[in-house]
């Protein structure tokens, strides 16, 4: 059923305290969340629930503790925890008493997630109106934008074979005891052992005795296969559930460390996937491939992330151009005049192609052009805060569809984050000229 709307009630309380009466109206999140549209998000978010059943969790709960994740770079678990003692949080998800326990469950943010799904793009949206809106970005910041690609690294282990091997034998164990099935032979303990001498010879470049153990996980991890499949041939029930990890299983235990094609990194997540960005600190980058587009002019607030969206299967730049362009447009409700582009855009699928330069470019560069052309790299530092301040240095979210959402979230996290800071710019513009005034007559009294 759709969630209730928050209402505050304006009274007072003999045994509480009202949260506006003990915290500074003017902090940066107070002025936050009275320019946020609690109320637009709310009606956007009604068509995803039925009309029957038990009401929601109030939205305004959910999306601002959302946004207070990703804005100061909390885990699910600790802005949770952070939300107790912080009435500066409690304020902003609605609250009107400070409240001494957390009224709802962590997973609630989790099952929220994989609700609102496409509708993420609407938080970017109110980022993007609330600093218009705010003074710190203006229509004509729009217009020129810069777009870039870069890697969301999932959480997970650099992948090696033996590794791989040794994940694939203790899953696969991990089911059977889950579903009852009793398998001839686990091999946990030999399977641990050749794991590890298998990392221990391959540091000691000892590559005869690295194949050996190899060897013998595999041959274990065909065993356990070829067990589990005699066990649960027949049962409907069982071979639907063991279908998608013995398929994994198998993979990993046929793919070769150098064969082309499509290859497996990791048992728990099959979505990774190996990019290689030409770093030389990070050759190969193992989650999916994100774009990221910024406005170009430096705006009053600075840089501020226009659009945000995940690429699986490693596709080409230049081939994902095109609809990162309308998808901007569509999300900004302003017509993109030029675009600026690295070299990994050459050959790109642009409607306009004369409005796209790409670094490096010499026809056609002269005057502005050839300054904002300039001013393409300064990307690289958005991207770089929104992996060391933000979520997009390591995705924890699950599938595809986690992936997806916290590569938006980062960046309306970041584009808040801005907000906030010019937020507090403005505050002490209004300051200063008032702690001067304060101060001329004390410095200038003869009798001090």
């Amino acid at each position: 059923m759709r969630p209730k709307k928050h209402q505050m009630t304006g009274s007072s309380d003999l045994f509480r305290a009202r949260l506006d009466q003990i915290i500074n109206l003017k902090h940066e999140l107070v002025q936050l969340a009275g320019k946020i549209d609690w109320d637009w998000i709310d009606r956007e978010i009604a068509p995803l629930y039925s009309e029957n059943g038990r009401p929601g969790i109030e939205t305004r709960f959910v999306i601002g503790l959302l946004l207070l994740k990703h804005i100061y770079g909390l885990s699910d678990e600790g802005v949770c925890e952070r939300w107790v003692y912080d009435p500066y949080f409690q304020y902003f998800t609605g609250e009107e008493f400070f409240q001494h326990t957390f009224p709802h469950e962590r997973s609630d943010l989790s099952h929220w997630r994989k609700r609102l799904g496409n509708k993420l793009e609407l938080l970017l949206a109110e980022s993007l109106r609330v600093a218009h809106e705010a003074g710190a970005l203006r229509t004509r910041d729009l217009e020129r934008v810069t777009v870039d690609t870069t890697v969301q690294p999932k959480a997970i282990s650099f992948p090696t074979d033996a590794k791989l091997l040794h994940a694939a034998i203790r899953g696969l164990n991990r089911l059977a005891r889950k579903h009852g099935v009793r398998l001839r032979q686990s091999y946990l303990r030999i399977a641990k052992a050749a794991a590890m001498m298998a990392s221990r010879y391959a540091h000691a470049k000892q590559f005869k005795r690295h194949q050996r153990q190899l060897r013998i996980l595999r041959s274990r991890l065909g065993r356990i296969i070829r067990d589990i499949r005699r066990k649960i041939e027949g049962q409907d029930a069982l071979e639907e559930a063991f279908a998608l990890p013995l398929s994994r299983a198998t993979q990993i235990r046929s793919q070769q460390q150098r064969q082309r094609g499509w290859k497996l990194y990791s048992f728990h997540a099959p979505e990774v996937e190996c990019i290689g960005k030409g770093k030389a600190a990070a050759p190969y980058e193992f989650g999916v491939k994100a774009s990221i587009t910024t406005n170009n002019r430096p705006a009053p607030g600075g840089q501020f992330v226009l659009h945000a969206k995940a690429l699986p299967d490693n596709p080409y730049d230049g081939h994902t151009l095109r609809d990162v362009i309308e998808d901007t447009e569509k999300l900004t409700g302003c017509a993109i005049e030029r675009a600026y582009v690295d070299k990994g855009y050459r050959g790109h699928d642009a409607q306009n192609p004369r409005r796209v330069f790409i670094s490096g470019q010499k026809r056609g560069v002269f005057g502005i052009i050839k300054r904002e052309l300039r001013r393409r790299s300064a990307i690289e530092p958005v991207i770089g805060h929104l992996k060391s301040e933000g979520h997009l240095g390591r995705c924890y979210l699950k599938g595809r569809a986690g992936d997806a959402a916290n590569v938006i979230l980062s960046a309306v996290g970041y584009n808040f984050r801005r907000i906030l800071a010019w937020l507090r710019e403005l505050l002490c513009l209004i300051l200063i000229p008032l702690w001067r005034v304060l101060a001329i007559p004390a410095r200038f009294n003869p009798a001090s």
